[in-house]
């Protein structure tokens, strides 16, 4: 089924508290007084829907409590809560004995050595995933290829959905970011800048996602023990070969035990051979039960999974990288923008400089007008080409002085003339 896209635009010009709002009614759907998701003290753990995927690529739907999926899958409670839905918590990969724990972005699964208990929802990944894997397995028994084991088919999966996922979103916002850009840095205007600010916030919230993706892969890779950890068909092989010997070996001892009491001999030749015996089974059993131990903790061949993990590794950096450029990109807009903003506050300055001194030297030639027009006698006025020179001088020297301004300006650098 096709999940409709969604505009990255419409999505960041969404009011926040509206947002949050339809997030908290797409999280639960059983709202409640009080905080959503607070389990009260004494409160049984409540079912939640699973989808079971088997070896053969079959799914079924089931109602399964935490404490039942504790008990299949031998986890903590701890890892468990890293599935729940109504907290948020960063994408994680954790081994286990007996199952890996995957929490990325929105699949949430526990992975065992041939099944999987994938977190139900309605949510495109989800069901990509549940189609996909089903898919992939039936086409691989098909045709009896197992080049991987059960466990990495699934963990691969949900690597490669989880990555495929970032980076179409990060392309999404590629395209509709740049735009709004160029035209941020051709016309500065406040509708312009605060898009910007939307699509820059989400942004920030997309890197997050991908940088956590990118180093619990590499946390992985650089831990070899991790990486072991997460051979389950392997290490389940090796306990069914052990339990197998453990019960042969009980199987002689009894049957030891029964011809030594049938046998005419001695009881100390008797006892001392059955306590031979059974000190020859304890130490096999203790040297089997050692070497499977080293094996499972270190000893295994793990290129296998670290070339699935630097692949999908390389695709999210390379992911990364992308939101990188990008921000990088919108810096130097900034920058640009900032720099025009400063050109076109020194340009102000400019102006308000020459005004400045225009107001100053006119000021002057208004101040001797006024004077000559206060009524006082005076023989200036007696002649009428006196006061003509004295508008003239007076008119001559502001603007000398208006010049003289601008050559001080000039030599201080302020602005070329």
């Amino acid at each position: 089924m096709a999940k409709p896209q969604v505009s990255l635009l419409s999505k960041v010009n969404q009011p926040a508290t509206s947002r949050f709002i339809l997030e908290g009614l797409e999280r639960t759907n059983n709202p409640g007084p009080g905080f959503p998701g607070l389990k009260k003290r004494g409160q049984p753990h409540a079912n939640r829907s699973w989808i079971r995927i088997d070896q053969n690529g079959d799914s079924t739907v089931l109602e399964l409590d935490k404490a039942t999926v504790m008990r299949r899958c031998s986890l903590p409670a701890r890892d468990l809560r890293l599935l729940d839905p109504l907290f948020i918590y960063p994408s994680t990969i954790l081994g286990r004995e007996k199952a890996v724990v995957v929490s990325l972005e929105s699949i949430r699964c526990v992975i065992t050595a041939d099944e999987v208990f994938l977190m139900n929802s309605l949510e495109g990944c989800v069901v990509q995933y549940k189609s996909e894997l089903c898919k992939r397995l039936q086409t691989s028994r098909e045709q009896q290829s197992d080049d991987l084991p059960f466990e990495f088919k699934a963990l691969e999966l949900a690597l490669e959905i989880t990555c495929m996922s970032l980076d179409a979103q990060v392309k999404e916002l590629d395209m509709e970011i740049y735009p709004v850009l160029d035209e941020l840095a051709s016309t500065i205007s406040t509708l312009n800048l605060e898009r910007v600010r939307r699509f820059k916030g989400y942004l920030l919230a997309l890197t997050q996602r991908v940088q956590k993706v990118c180093d619990e892969i590499e946390h992985l890779m650089d831990d070899d023990g991790d990486m072991a950890e997460m051979y389950l068909t392997e290490k389940k092989e090796r306990r069914d070969s052990y339990n197998g010997e453990i019960y042969d070996q009980s199987s002689v001892l009894g049957s030891t035990a029964i011809l030594s009491r049938s046998a005419p001999v001695s009881p100390v030749a008797s006892i001392s051979g059955t306590q031979k015996l059974q000190r020859a089974l304890s130490s096999m059993s203790s040297s089997r039960h050692g070497s499977f131990t080293d094996s499972a903790s270190g000893g295994e061949n793990i290129d296998q999974l670290e070339m699935l993990l630097e692949a999908y590794f390389v695709f999210s950096d390379n992911t990364l990288n992308k939101l990188l450029s990008l921000k990088e990109y919108i810096d130097d807009t900034e920058d640009l923008i900032n720099i025009k903003l400063g050109n076109i506050q020194n340009q102000l300055i400019k102006f308000e400089l020459l005004l400045t001194a225009a107001t100053f030297v006119t000021t002057i030639f208004a101040v001797i007008t006024g004077i000559f027009g206060m009524n006082f006698e005076t023989t200036v006025f007696d002649i009428p080409s006196r006061f003509n020179w004295v508008l003239i001088i007076s008119g001559l020297s502001c603007v000398m002085m208006y010049i003289c301004f601008l050559l001080y300006f000039r030599h201080k650098k302020i602005f070329p003339l």
